[in-house]
């Protein structure tokens, strides 16, 4: 099974996603993990990446796909993989789709987890706290949901007119929004 969660920063995309690699035994591809583990060893990818990440900003698109080509590369994801957090851009998403089409794959279901704007400040203000997150400062969550918004929600339509896109209410406790999940997997 191959899966994309698309989503706001905080809406729930990143722990919803890890039960169901665990519930399928495939990987759950979290660029964000993958820029933040760039940066925590210091690599040529994380020192780029950090600036943006910082600021709030996307990482630029040829830093993504030139990692998510060589992830998508790996033994682990033969059977399956869910995708968090890439694409976030049309360019990104198209070059999924080249990257996809090369390896003979393609995508299963797109999930959509909603939650509102005020939402979703609270929970990365909360995380903030909780983990430490130098990128979830109130102004640099603001700026994330703003480009979020302009940049990523596009992506919506892109999936809906390839009929992958299921929008799932992503308020709630994590098991309810799990069970949904569940419902439009099955």
């Amino acid at each position: 099974m191959r899966i994309l969660f698309i989503g706001a920063p905080g809406s729930g995309k990143g722990t919803q996603a890890a039960l169901l690699a665990n519930k399928y035994n495939i990987p759950q591809i979290a660029i964000g993990d993958i820029f933040r583990d760039a940066v925590r060893n210091a690599s040529s990818i994380g020192l780029k990446a950090k600036a943006f990440m910082d600021a709030g900003e996307l990482v630029p698109d040829n830093i993504a796909i030139e990692i998510m080509r060589e992830r998508l590369q790996s033994d682990d994801t033969n059977n399956g993989y869910i995708l968090d957090g890439f694409p976030r851009t049309v360019e990104q998403s198209n070059s999924l789709s080249e990257i996809l089409a090369s390896l003979g794959q393609s995508l299963d279901f797109v999930l959509n987890l909603q939650v509102s704007d005020a939402d979703l400040v609270q929970r990365l203000l909360k995380r903030s706290t909780e983990q430490g997150r130098s990128d979830d400062s109130e102004d640099i969550i603001r700026v994330r949901i703003e480009t979020y918004n302009n940049k990523t929600k596009p992506l919506l339509d892109y999936y809906e007119k390839e009929g992958l896109l299921k929008v799932i209410d992503g308020v709630g406790d994590v098991n309810l929004i799990q069970e949904r999940i569940n419902n439009i997997l099955s």
